[in-house]
């Protein structure tokens, strides 16, 4: 390991936040209360489940404190057919009223953690994590994999044992495992391997005595190819089990990694899905990387002349666009064309054990390793990197700039790449340190690493080195490295509204009662995750945004992949944070989930991946909580978004709705009583804004690049087609104009001329302007409303919101915007909703699920 580090103990310490915090203790206290802490006392339940194949897998377990047993009280399994969501809380709940157990009588939640399917391991562990949260008790996360060992061996199976589990795209998740009288015995780490190379891999163990047997889901597709590996076990033991789950708890209390009882150790924001694998966009970004290609990666552009068959795409002229840290510094994967900078840093840093150009080069295209570097501008700042074996990381290099130092750049890549080595299976990280370098050495101990021993004279001059191993050392940042968004739309509104009570010289406001019900509600339909809590009188106590757009800038777009990762990591902190946010304006001492009145969530549409999360959290949470559960769509969220600015917003409306992948005009007749006028038959207006952003270089999000370079042009410069204007209806059509653009920049550039980036974001942005505001002209005059109103992202646009300000001056209709920081998703506008819902008793049934498309004008 190569180390450029001479570091104090304290370097790169920044605030510890949300994430880093035990479970509240207040909720723990709370939980033990009231279902009776004494272990002592009176059995206590452990509820463990799974749904990371085509099984759903349920146990119910007794917990004996003395003995650190589970008794395994009831299981159940059946098939999902791809249905887990709707099947998994409905069966969980008539399995414990079979057995007579109350929901207050769980001391524990434990979740298979896959590997397995994405989706299905993703539904497992966002219910435990919603049931868990609000009964205020542990999570423990168990491998899929491991439960479905520990039933083979409660069915009598002996010996060498291999555990293959389907991974799809001809793949698996093979582990092998030994299986004695007194237990199950993992003999390596999870990992996702080519169907193919596993069989031949167990097949050259087929000389063992006693023979291999093999079970696993993937044998039902590949059990002619495993055949020659060993014995097939029945296929009753293929799949993960309430007992093996249950076992495998068991196991880990009895080696002390697991306490049923110790809910501050298990807080279930901390638990999370086994990956084994970084996501495509992510994998696809490596090997890019990895290619020296003659592209100035600044600008993304080729260097050379382009082939004369292909012209420039969007995508060829995309930048890297990873966005800069609050002190500039920006954070992105190591890539080929800086090899030669990190080998000069190397020799400034490393001495004589400095890697070469080519030594660098030839790490980055490897799986598995994990490089990331800093960079201010094009200036290299520092660079890390691992490798991922056998469950753990090894870190190879660290290096930093000496004029650098102390300003966190160490931790934050140590951060990326052991976030990047968790999804890629591993759970500890070790190194090697120079023996003579103190202050490495106590960065390293403040970072939770131990002395292991020591390598004599590993280093090229003698000094030796000392082995050092510890926990991956993630980032202490607010909830799953993002910032969190507390309260803007309250404020705004509050603003607006001259809603500043209590004010003026200091006075604090005063404590109002809390009006019934409390709603919270939780939105994930995209890249942003969300938690808002609105009393009975409509007023948003506390609303919380998480945005993930740090983590898909660089990828130009959305990443649904990545998005619901991002939703499983930070659900939970929000969650929290939303309570506590709430309790404090309500001048409560805490705020559990006990004391809501309901919990809703968006249900569609949108990302699917990402609505599964967030739904399949809140039905866990109500029914954890024993609260009803409100469904809410996320498009009718953004057209009660207007009420945050405008408490006294009514319908009839007429309501321009520009939100991700929708472009429409509706007419709101009542609350719950729209009507679509027209939509766009192609691209919507978001997604034309990212395009151009990208097709200019920009980067991502489109819409405020694009505004801001707008403002420094002429909107007249470029007679760009507004299309559909003059058709007679209300449809709209964004797709011409987003090839017209990118061909007017195509041939510029084709001319040898710089395209004038101003000039185009500011005549592309009038074309879409024009029309958008002559169809809402024709729909105000059509439907004869006399109210107009916004809702969705682009309608946070300053140009669009002072060309309608300017058309409802003209036809004297009132004009409704919601505040800036309420246009993108956030759950304030789905708390709204969720109030009116509970009023009109519209509740969801445990069976539920979410929906990636719905349309805004059926009722639900």
């Amino acid at each position: 390991m190569g180390e450029g580090l001479e570091v104090a103990p304290d370097e790169g310490s920044g605030v510890l936040r949300v994430s880093d915090q035990a479970f509240p203790a207040a909720r723990a206290a709370e939980a033990d209360a009231l279902h009776g802490a004494s272990q002592g006392a009176r059995p206590r339940y452990v509820l463990a489940f799974d749904t990371a194949n085509e099984v759903i897998a349920i146990g119910l377990g007794a917990l004996q404190g003395e003995s650190r047993t589970v008794e395994v009280v009831a299981c159940a399994e059946a098939s999902a057919h791809r249905a887990s969501n709707t099947q998994l809380l409905p069966r969980i709940d008539a399995l414990l009223a079979e057995q007579g157990v109350a929901r207050g009588e769980l001391a524990c939640i434990v979740v298979g953690r896959g590997p397995g399917s994405f989706t299905g391991v993703r539904i497992a562990m966002a219910t435990a994590k919603g049931v868990a949260s609000a009964l205020g008790v542990g999570l423990v996360g168990v491998s899929s994999l491991d439960a479905v060992a520990w039933n083979a061996q409660a069915a009598g199976v002996r010996g060498p044992l291999a555990v293959v589990a389907d991974a799809m795209r001809k793949e698996v998740y093979p582990v092998r495992y030994q299986l004695t009288g007194e237990g199950v015995c993992r003999l390596g780490a999870d990992r996702v391997v080519k169907a193919e190379a596993a069989a031949a891999e167990l097949a050259a163990c087929a000389t063992e005595t006693p023979r291999l047997a093999v079970t696993g889901d993937a044998l039902a597709k590949y059990a002619d190819l495993f055949a020659p590996a060993g014995e097939a076990l029945p296929s009753e033991l293929w799949a993960p089990t309430g007992r093996g789950l249950l076992q495998a708890l068991q196991a880990a209390w009895r080696a002390g990694e697991a306490d049923p009882f110790d809910a501050a150790r298990h807080n279930p924001a901390f638990a999370l899905p086994v990956y084994t694998r970084l996501s495509d966009a992510e994998e696809n970004e490596r090997i890019r990387l990895a290619k020296n290609d003659p592209k100035n990666l600044a600008a993304g552009v080729q260097d050379v002349a382009p082939r004369r068959d292909q012209r420039a795409s969007m995508h060829d002229t995309a930048i890297l666009n990873a966005r800069p840290a609050a002190d500039g510094i920006v954070y992105k994967p190591l890539d080929a064309a800086h090899a030669a900078a990190v080998s000069a840093l190397e020799a400034q840093v490393m001495g004589s054990d400095a890697w070469n150009e080519h030594l660098v080069a030839d790490e980055l295209p490897r799986p598995d390793r994990v490089w990331w570097a800093a960079y201010d501008g094009e200036q290299l700042l520092g660079y890390a990197g691992g490798w991922v074996v056998d469950g753990q990381v090894q870190i190879l290099k660290v290096g930093v700039d000496p004029s650098q130092r102390r300003r966190g750049i160490a931790r934050e890549l140590l951060a990326r790449v052991a976030a990047d080595a968790r999804d890629l299976g591993a759970a500890t990280c070790s190194l090697e340190v120079r023996a003579g370098n103190v202050g490495a050495q106590a960065f390293y101990e403040a970072l939770g690493f131990h002395t292991l021993g020591t390598r004599p004279r590993y280093y090229s001059d003698g000094e030796d080195a000392l082995i050092m191993e510890g926990p991956l050392p993630l980032a202490p940042h607010d909830v799953a490295g993002m910032q969190l968004q507390v309260d803007a739309a309250r404020a705004e509104a509050a603003v607006r509204v001259g809603d500043l009570r209590g004010d003026v010289a200091g006075e604090e406001p005063a404590r109002p009662a809390v009006a019934r019900p409390l709603i919270l509600a939780i939105e994930s339909s995209c890249d942003e995750t969300a938690a808002a809590i609105v009393d009975g009188e409509g007023n948003l106590v506390a609303d919380i945004v998480a945005s993930q757009v740090d983590f898909h800038a660089r990828f130009g777009g959305v990443v649904p992949e990545i998005a619901s990762r991002k939703h499983i990591e930070a659900i939970c902190g929000v969650c929290d944070e939303c309570l506590d946010v709430a309790a404090a304006h309500l001048g409560l001492e805490h705020l559990t989930w006990s004391d809501l009145d309901a919990v809703a969530v968006t249900y569609a549409p949108g990302l699917m991946g990402a609505l599964v999360v967030g739904v399949a959290f809140a039905k866990g949470a109500a029914w954890g909580a024993g609260k009803p559960l409100i469904g809410v769509n996320h498009l009718e969220g953004h057209l009660y978004a207007n009420k945050i600015g405008a408490p006294d917003f009514e319908p009839p409306a007429v309501v321009s709705l520009v939100s991700g992948g929708n472009t429409m005009l509706v007419h709101m007749r009542g609350w719950g009583d729209y009507e679509m006028l027209g939509a766009t038959i192609d691209d919507a207006v978001g997604e034309a804004f990212d395009k151009v952003a990208k097709a200019l270089g920009l980067g991502y999000p489109g819409g405020p690049v694009i505004s801001r370079q707008a403002a420094l042009g002429n909107p007249d410069a470029i007679a760009f087609p507004r299309a559909m204007m003059h058709s007679g209806d209300l449809r709209f059509s964004l797709s011409g104009l987003k090839t017209a653009v990118v061909t007017y920049i195509n041939n510029e550039r084709d001319a040898g001329r710089e395209p004038n980036v101003p000039d185009i974001a500011a005549s592309f942005q009038q074309a879409v302007v024009d029309v958008q505001v002559k169809k809402a002209e024709m729909a105000l005059r059509q439907t004869g409303a006399r109210t107009f109103c916004l809702g969705g992202g682009v309608a946070a646009n300053p140009v669009l919101r002072d060309a309608y300000q300017a058309l409802c001056k003209r036809l004297h209709v009132r004009l409704t915007l919601p505040p800036l920081s309420a246009c993108g998703d956030n759950a304030g506008m789905i708390a709204l909703v969720a109030l009116d819902r509970y009023r009109a008793g519209k509740f969801c049934p445990l069976d539920a699920d979410a929906q990636a498309h719905a349309n805004l004008d059926e009722p639900y």
